[in-house]
């Protein structure tokens, strides 16, 4: 078979990432939302496309021509944007093998710090979660009608070059919010990548947390990081007292540990099981500020 095409709905820090990370393995297309972004898609190996909820002839020309088909678009009040533009156009792709949609953990809602899996129940609290298990479900129930399979890859917080706590730290704006038995899980960006791989390698279709193994208080990374960079830690802050966002204090009202024993059963094996193992690298390697290496700080250790 000819070489696979991927079209990405949304190419954004994740999209960027997976398309670096197997450049000889597909042709990458990607949308964004402005002509002014066209040249960083370019430099991660993405042929840039405009998309602002609108099928154009061109995205409808490169769809006939796509293998598999990503989605990094969020819902709206209206439903998914991309199902609503595009559906009969990718009912008419003749070479689509398999579709993935990113979503997020945020979908089980809190669950008191327990341990949750693909089977525990969804119970989003915030609304733009409540609209993530729609478009689940809305691109699922498209899966079973054009015969294709969906693979759903529900991501933590994600991190990586250039958003990290190493760069935070660097400019001023790490604290280390304290909640009692608050924990998070997080996920690098290479290792989404990689779980998008070696999905599309099967054409593997599911639910799959793409989370490390370590949920964690978010302080302990901050002073991980500042140990890294071998400087004082900031002091902690009591979460109660904390100035948020309203978007911000929703994250902390979810608390819970989720497993990512399907995706691992599927084959995958993680880069970055937790978060020091990606510190170390991104530390190491100089990467942490936007990917291109470069030497430690001034003053910090190596």
């Amino acid at each position: 078979m000819s070489q696979k095409q991927v079209f990405i709905f949304g190419a954004g820090y994740s999209g960027k990432a997976f398309a670096r990370a197997n450049r000889e393995a597909a042709t990458v297309f990607g949308t964004t939302r402005s002509e002014e972004k066209f040249d960083a898609l370019r430099q991660a190996g993405i042929a840039p496309l405009l998309f602002d909820g609108v099928l154009t002839d061109e995205i409808g020309d490169t769809l006939e021509k796509t293998t598999h088909l990503v989605i990094s678009v969020a819902p709206e009040d209206i439903g998914d944007p991309v199902l609503n533009a595009t559906r009969e156009a990718i009912v008419g792709m003749p070479d689509l093998q398999w579709i993935g949609y990113l979503s997020t953990v945020g979908v089980y809602g809190d669950h008191g710090g327990a341990w949750v899996d693909e089977t525990a129940a969804c119970r989003p609290v915030s609304k733009r979660s409540v609209m993530r298990v729609e478009a689940e479900q809305t691109w699922r129930k498209f899966g079973r009608e054009i015969d294709r399979p969906v693979a759903i890859l529900r991501l933590s917080g994600i991190y990586g070059p250039g958003r990290n706590a190493l760069v935070n730290l660097e400019n001023g704006t790490a604290r280390r919010l304290v909640k009692p038995d608050q924990v998070f899980n997080r996920i690098h960006c290479d290792d989404i990548a990689g779980a998008l791989w070696h999905l599309i390698g099967g054409n593997t279709g599911g639910i799959f947390n793409v989370t490390d193994d370590e949920p964690a208080p978010p302080q302990d990374v901050v002073a991980y990081a500042a140990s890294l960079m071998g400087i004082e830690a900031p002091p902690e802050i009591p979460f109660e007292g904390a100035q948020l966002s309203p978007m911000a204090r929703s994250f902390y009202g979810e608390n819970k540990r989720v497993a990512n024993a399907a995706i691992k059963a599927a084959g995958y094996r993680f880069r970055f099981p937790d978060y020091r193992a990606a510190f170390d690298h991104m530390w190491a390697s100089g990467d942490w500020r936007d990917g291109a290496p470069r030497s430690p700080m001034k003053g910090a250790k190596a």
